[in-house]
């Protein structure tokens, strides 16, 4: 067995991708772009074995964060914004044998480079069978996500589409409204005026209000003609938009919004039809839409469950590689916030040093 350290300018990163069915969330320029914004190290271990391998691309990320007292070198593993996973070789997704022995090196790796936690987002449809070719309990269950299955006739495809959805889709015809495609950067300013527009009327987080102007002037410089830009439009106003990536078959809907003053006509409903039929016709297979916030239900879930029949379970990997390191991260978090370490070990966040408020969940 084989075990490599890689970085994004590595050729390996390429060539595991060349081999392997992947999306947007695992290319190495996409790693760089979400390592920028996050002051986080991109990076991968990639296992290998004869025809198997295990390829884990993360981000790492220094612990010094978690409180005002001084914490020795330690660091965690995130993934970034999306779905990155974990890509298996065939042959690797048929040996129990060796995917016991990757993980074990997974995990021995990431302790001897002084990480405590990893916590990655898996792919819920290149990732789709992991519950079962890993061992029971390797991963959480976080919910499910929705695609639509492109494979399907455009009249199925309206078919499996809820009636609601379908009355406000011709509904926003009949008053005018028109989607297109159009390239990101000729409307960059119009996406993130809505954009942002729409993350103060939800009120979301921190975290959210990091992909700002720069952030999309650089993915569109550094991914290219894999990102597309979807626009809804009426009277010439542009009252709707969504970014799109396209990699490998797989479209996934990412970042958007609607004007406030344009919420009442769903525009959001026309945008997702044409952007599906548009997927289609280039040939892909999926687009996927994601799910509620979390991986929760709630309104966004219901909204995008209204396209589609098809769902898929939507998994992270949560590891404590060094329990020593993460309990001592775990009371000086305790300690800042006024509460007992039991009570934060108990909580469903992860890592537990750095939930933000008591009873995270």
């Amino acid at each position: 067995m084989n075990t490599q350290i890689i970085d994004v300018s590595s050729n390996y990163w390429q060539d595991i991708l060349q081999k392997t069915r992947h999306d947007i969330y695992h290319l190495p320029e996409y790693f760089y772009l979400e390592g920028k914004r996050t002051h986080t190290t991109p990076e991968a271990i990639l296992i290998i074995a004869g025809e198997k391998y295990l390829f884990a691309p993360y981000l790492l990320r220094q612990c010094d964060d978690i409180s005002n007292q001084l914490i020795s070198e330690t660091y965690d593993v995130i993934s970034p914004y999306g779905y990155p996973g974990i890509l298996l070789s065939e042959a690797a997704g048929n040996s129990l044998e060796f995917i016991d022995e990757a993980m074990q090196e997974l995990k021995f790796i990431l302790r001897a480079k002084n990480v405590c936690s990893a916590f990655f987002r898996l792919h819920p449809i290149l990732n789709y069978n992991f519950a079962e070719v890993f061992p029971p309990g390797t991963f959480t269950l976080n919910g499910e996500t929705v695609s639509i299955d492109l494979k399907l006739s455009e009249s199925e495809i309206w078919n499996h589409t809820r009636c609601g959805h379908r009355s406000t889709i011709n509904k926003c015809k009949r008053l005018g409204l028109q989607a297109k495609i159009v390239p990101l950067i000729e409307y960059i300013d119009e996406f993130m005026n809505i954009y942002e527009e729409t993350m103060a009327r939800v009120g979301a987080g921190k975290s959210y209000l990091s992909f700002d102007y720069k952030y999309f002037i650089d993915m569109q410089k550094i991914l290219g003609e894999k990102v597309h830009l979807c626009v809804v439009e009426l009277e010439k106003e542009i009252v709707c938009a969504g970014l799109y990536t396209e990699v490998d078959g797989i479209v996934q809907s990412t970042w958007g919004g609607t004007k406030n003053n344009f919420v009442k006509l769903s525009p959001g409903s026309l945008e997702t039809d044409y952007a599906r039929l548009w997927a289609k016709k280039r040939g892909n297979e999926f687009l996927h839409l994601g799910g509620g916030l979390g991986g929760g239900k709630d309104s966004l879930s219901t909204f995008k469950t209204g396209f589609s029949r098809q769902r898929h379970t939507f998994l992270t990997l949560r590891l404590i590689t060094d329990p020593e390191k993460y309990r001592d991260l775990v009371e000086l978090r305790a300690k800042t916030l006024d509460i007992q370490t039991e009570e934060l070990l108990k909580s469903d966040f992860f890592p537990a040093y750095r939930s933000l408020n008591k009873g995270a969940k």
